[in-house]
């Protein structure tokens, strides 16, 4: 969606808002006898964690939207404890929420809690992660997560010209974390993309690391990408290989590895970095893309995101059936959720200012 569909999504809420006038209770009477949404629900909001920023602007611009249309919010941050996001949505389903937005640190450890919010009426948007094993979630807010990583690998493929170059090039493999269903949609995408250049030797992965097991990153780590990252350096890269490019999920990952690179000599010199990938547009990572360092990364506007959620809250209160696109895709198990999914966009060196400057997502005094 672009800040055009924002804009109207906001405005039409306003309206739906105002002809609540000032009724104190949940609900109020519309002309035709249906009810519209009042200002006074609560809606919890339960963050994985403030370490990555992208966490902090998801919540921010929930929060920003939902109380631009009145109503109350309720968002934690669980930095990444389990137990801490579980104990975090037991106190909002005991505190009245009527709405809980949710973005999992494991999706597969909820389904309890989220028993409990059935148990009191209260429906649960999985919000970018999709949660499992549970059939309490109503609806899916994310991004088209298999496209995030074939947006990463195709802007390898090209950087590199796969497709005409005679190579190898040495490259070598992050994944996501394994308790994050999205990890597999990314590796998936990004492997459609490499898979066939891995196959016919143009591509060479020095690790031998070619499986999203031996790839993954738990929780999502940068001293964990860039321990493992040193590693692969110190074990495959002895003899004076270069690497050519790293696929990196994700932002924090990206930077990890960048220290380990420029911990061996990469980005002086006559050793250039690699071409490297990333996810999210996190601030530190835009000013690495300027710095030449990172070389390119997934922007994802969680302003859009969060005005779906504020789309689907709204259905729920009224009864109604929240917009979504995508009927087939996200099974978490139990049943396929109902879900929406945003477009991202690939942005580098030569888009960075239109597409993320430009809306406004940053400032160009944070980028300095």
């Amino acid at each position: 969606m672009k800040k055009l569909v924002l804009l109207a999504l906001l405005f039409s809420f306003m309206v739906v808002l105002a002809a609540c006038g000032g009724d104190d209770s949940t609900s109020s009477s519309s002309d035709d006898g249906g009810e519209t949404v009042s200002n006074d629900a609560s809606i919890g909001i339960a963050m994985p964690t403030k370490s990555s920023a992208r966490w902090v602007d998801d919540g921010d611009n929930m929060v920003e939207q939902l109380e631009a249309l009145g109503f109350e919010t309720d968002v934690q941050y669980a930095e990444d404890d389990v137990d801490k996001q579980i104990e975090q949505i037991e106190n909002m389903i005991v505190k009245g929420a009527d709405v809980l937005v949710v973005a999992s640190i494991d999706g597969t450890a909820l389904s309890n809690v989220l028993a409990k919010a059935a148990d009191q009426d209260i429906e649960v948007i999985a919000y970018d992660r999709l949660i499992m094993e549970t059939p309490d979630v109503s609806y899916y807010a994310t991004f088209d997560n298999f496209q995030v990583g074939v947006l990463q690998a195709t802007y390898i493929e090209e950087a590199l010209n796969l497709a005409e170059a005679e190579g190898p090039f040495n490259i070598e493999l992050f994944g996501g974390s394994p308790d994050d269903n999205n990890a597999y949609f990314f590796w998936d995408g990004a492997m459609s993309i490499l898979q066939p250049h891995i196959d016919s030797g143009k591509v060479v992965i020095q690790s031998a690391q070619t499986e999203f097991e031996q790839a993954a990153t738990m929780r999502w780590d940068g001293n964990n990408a860039k321990s493992r990252m040193e590693n692969i350096l110190s074990k495959a890269y002895s003899g004076g290989e270069t690497v050519d490019a790293v696929l990196s999920p994700y932002d924090g990952i990206s930077r990890g590895v960048i220290q380990a690179l420029k911990g061996v000599g990469y980005g002086s010199g006559d050793l250039p970095m690699p071409v490297i990938t990333g996810q999210d547009a996190e601030l530190a990572s835009i000013k690495s893309i300027v710095a030449q360092e990172q070389t390119q990364t997934v922007f994802k506007d969680t302003r859009d995101l969060a005005a779906v959620v504020v789309t689907m809250i709204d259905a729920i209160l009224t009864g109604e059936e929240a917009e979504v696109n995508d009927t087939e895709t996200y099974d978490n198990g139990i049943e396929v959720i109902p879900s929406y999914l945003v477009e991202p966009v690939s942005v580098d060196i030569d888009n960075y200012q239109e597409i993320v400057m430009d809306s406004g997502y940053y400032s160009e005094d944070e980028l300095e």
